[in-house]
Order: C-alpha cells, then structure tokens, then sequence
C-alpha cells in the first residue's frame, strides 16, 4: 500500500540495488528496473542479478535509438565512454555539453539530436519530449533487447568496460585556472574541453575538474579501463588543485 515513503535509498546506484538484485536472481527475471522518486533517472540490473551502473542506461537507449534513427548524439562531459562506445556501433560520434540536464538539453536542441542524456541513467529522447523520462529510457532498453534476442549481460560483456572514481575536495578560492593548466602539463596531449571547468581526454580515458555549481567544493570525476588507472587520474586532479592551497 503506497504511503508516501521511498522504499530505498533513493538514488538508483549499485549500493541500494540489493533487494532489487535479489529478487531478479529469485525469480529468474530477464532483469531489473530501478528509478528514482521523481523517475527521470532509470538503472538497469542484468538477468544475473548484477547491478550495471547508470550510465548504460543511455548507452542502451543510443543503440535502441541509432538502429532505427541516425542522427546526433549528446551528453555531458562526465558521462562514461560506453555511451562513445554505443553510438560508434552504428558510426556516430558524440558531442558533449556542459554537465547539467538544462545544458544537454539546450545542445540538443541546436543539433537536432535524436536522443541524449547524463550518465546518471537520465536519458531524453527529442521525439516525445526534452525532459529526462525514465519510463523511455525503460521502453529503449525493452525495444533493444527485443530487437537483438539477448540478454542484458551479452550486450554489456560485448563491449569495453571502464571504471569511473569520482572525488570532491574543498573549492579553493578564486579562478581555477592555475589548477587547469598544471593539470594539462601532467596529461600532456591529451584533448582540453573547457566548456565546464577542465576535461582532458586520451583515447580510453579522460578526467574532469569542475567547480561545483550546488556546493563550496570542486569536482573530480575519472574514467579509465582499470580502477587503478582512473584513481591516478584523480589523484592528478587533485595534486593540481593543491596548487592552488585554500
């Protein structure tokens, strides 16, 4: 009987997906479905019980997407190379906006992208509405694993996995530049956005330094093939914000 109350933590990550995991191994389910309490974001638990994480919600929703519709893909600058990874399957490249759903939306909208999202398991779909819908990102996934007669484990075992490690550390005060351009001496020819903040990117990995727009702290966010790897990077990032002490 709804009461009103969350019956978990609410935001749909590996951590507070136990009981849903469970269930789906219990009852041998082709997988699980998890939202958030206002449900615009969706995660994806596969037919083993295993948690994927939330960034393979878009990269499900651009395969589902790009197999009927070519067009432009977006997303923001800290999403995970699996949605890279989705859209190149069918030879499309993604552009990247500010982190923040208003910002992906507003670059969606001036390239005509078919679909978009974050990599937080928001993913917006141009032909019924701009506005992150986790009951689309559901039916993509549904429609994709129709459409290719598999399961939700062969489709992410097919393609290259990452580890993303997030970090925040008390914002400096001040510009960030000083930190940005230590950053890019550490990383040398690596790719700079400066769109938000300093991303850096080499082919299977990238790191970004942002400050935050909702707390007095700087963002760090890495990806790379290993959990070792993607730690380095962070550790990079916040050896160069250390440059500019407190």
């Amino acid at each position: 009987e709804p009461d009103g109350r969350f019956p978990r933590e609410p935001e749909p990550t590996p951590e507070h997906l136990g009981e849903l995991s469970a269930h789906v191994r219990a009852t041998g389910s082709d997988l699980g479905i998890a939202v958030d309490p206002d449900v615009d974001r969706l995660a994806l638990v596969d037919e083993t019980g295993r948690p994927i994480g939330e960034d393979y919600t878009l990269a499900f929703a651009v395969r589902a997407v790009l197999a009927r519709r070519p067009g432009p893909v977006v997303t923001n600058l800290s999403t995970s190379l699996v949605v890279d990874d989705a859209a190149r399957e069918s030879g499309t490249a993604v552009e990247r906006a500010p982190v923040g759903e208003a910002n992906v939306v507003e670059r969606m909208s001036e390239r005509g992208a078919v679909v978009g999202g974050e990599g937080n398991g928001g993913v917006i779909l141009p032909e019924v509405h701009l506005g992150r819908d986790a009951p689309v990102a559901a039916t993509l996934a549904l429609a994709l694993l129709a459409a290719r007669g598999t399961s939700v484990s062969a489709i992410v075992d097919a393609a290259p996995r990452y580890a993303i490690v997030k970090a925040k550390v008390p914002r400096p005060s001040g510009a960030l530049d000083a930190a940005y351009a230590a950053l890019s001496r550490a990383l040398p020819g690596a790719a700079a956005d400066r769109q938000d903040g300093l991303r850096l990117a080499l082919a299977d990995r990238w790191v970004h330094v942002r400050p935050s727009g909702t707390e007095p702290v700087a963002r760090i966010i890495a990806e790379a093939p290993t959990r070792a790897d993607a730690e380095a990077l962070v550790e990079r990032g916040r050896a160069a914000l250390n440059v500019l002490g407190r």
